[in-house]
């Protein structure tokens, strides 16, 4: 995508050949620094304290995390460490899982002294791949935005409600809810965004307008509890969110919040998709709500916000009572029979074991 003429991916090596670099997104919208990754550790506090995020970033940054420290320690138990304490940064995206169990399958059937030339290459594989999922999810869902036009009135835009950040910011390039919406700007079909500001970390306000904003898209935040008026008052033609994990029954785990968006979407009739990336599927899991695991995440993200003050300044600021404690739980899983379809790299499908075994009958 473009920064101001720029075009970015959110991962990238540097022209050394070693170190890696991201995008830190804590400090979007407000500033845009690129941080270098040279070590493991590193890595791993880039995933853990989401300066990268999104589940299929976090998978291709752990990709890369096994390669930086293959450089420290190729090994057969340096590769277990290095599988172990990646694994350890985030619990609910199985992209971060997938990617691992990809990198330590190819590196431990290699003698020792191959294994960093075959991480850097196979990191960067998994990076193309998921420009490539992402591009083909935009191409198939353009086509429901472009169904979706043919039903609004002349002149008006197709209204596209998304929770969380889904775009590009959140895989290596394109996105996935955000990829259809970019495709159908890119192709003149009016779209516009209502993006939610999905409290506690506001990825929709300070990240999905962000880069709606840099690309062009025309875009709104609302508050999180704004949806289901908006639906009510015929202001939303379709939902279009990510998702983190994908039970085999089509449940998806997405930002907390997902869930109330997709009751009031069903209340008011309105189709609600979900852009899927097939890494993201968990086949292992029959059922989302009880078996996928949710992250609780510290509490100071609920009672506190950060953002700019007037002097320039970024500031954090604390927004509830001293002595207050405060529950964060960072996803919820929305079950199958509230999603219209999944918006898959091979496909639009029905949330359902029967559905995901049509497109990816090799993995079911």
């Amino acid at each position: 995508m473009n920064i101001d003429g720029q075009a970015f991916r959110t991962i990238w090596l540097n022209e050394d050949g070693c170190t890696v670099e991201i995008i830190d997104q804590t400090r979007l919208p407000h500033l845009f620094e690129v941080v270098p990754l040279s070590g493991l550790e590193e890595a791993a506090h880039a995933i853990r304290a989401m300066l990268v995020r999104g589940a299929p970033l976090i998978g291709a940054t752990a990709a890369y995390g096994m390669a930086l420290a293959m450089r420290e320690d190729a090994s057969d138990a340096g590769i277990e460490n290095a599988y172990q304490v990646l694994n350890a940064t985030r619990p609910t995206a199985i992209n971060l899982r997938w990617a691992l169990d990809d990198m330590r399958g190819r590196l431990c059937g290699h003698p020792q002294d191959m294994r960093v030339e075959i991480a850097y290459a196979r990191a960067a594989e998994v990076c193309d791949e998921d420009v490539a999922i992402n591009s083909a999810i935009g191409d198939h869902g353009l086509e429901l935005i472009r169904a979706a036009h043919e039903n609004v009135s002349a002149g008006e835009p197709v209204n596209i409600l998304t929770h969380c950040n889904a775009g590009w910011l959140a895989t290596v390039d394109w996105g996935t809810a955000l990829a259809p919406i970019y495709k159908a700007h890119d192709l003149g079909i009016p779209v516009h965004v209502w993006a939610d500001e999905t409290r506690p970390r506001n990825q929709g306000a300070a990240l999905t307008a962000w880069e709606l904003g840099k690309h062009g898209v025309s875009h709104a935040v609302i508050t999180d509890n704004a949806g289901g008026h908006l639906m009510q008052h015929g202001l939303v033609d379709m939902c279009i969110t990510g998702t983190d994990r994908t039970a085999a029954s089509g449940d998806v785990a997405n930002k907390i919040g997902t869930y109330l968006k997709a009751l009031a979407a069903r209340d008011n009739n309105i189709p609600f998709y979900v852009g899927l990336p097939s890494p993201t599927i968990d086949w292992t899991v029959s059922d989302g709500v009880r078996e996928i695991p949710i992250e609780e995440r510290d509490q100071n993200e609920v009672t506190h916000i950060s953002g700019k003050a007037s002097d320039g300044q970024i500031v954090s600021v604390q927004l509830t009572p001293d002595g207050s404690s405060a529950g964060n739980f960072a996803f919820d899983v929305t079950p199958a029979r509230l999603v219209t379809g999944l918006i898959t790299e091979r496909g639009v499908c029905p949330a359902s074991r029967e559905g995901l075994a049509g497109l990816f009958p090799e993995w079911a």
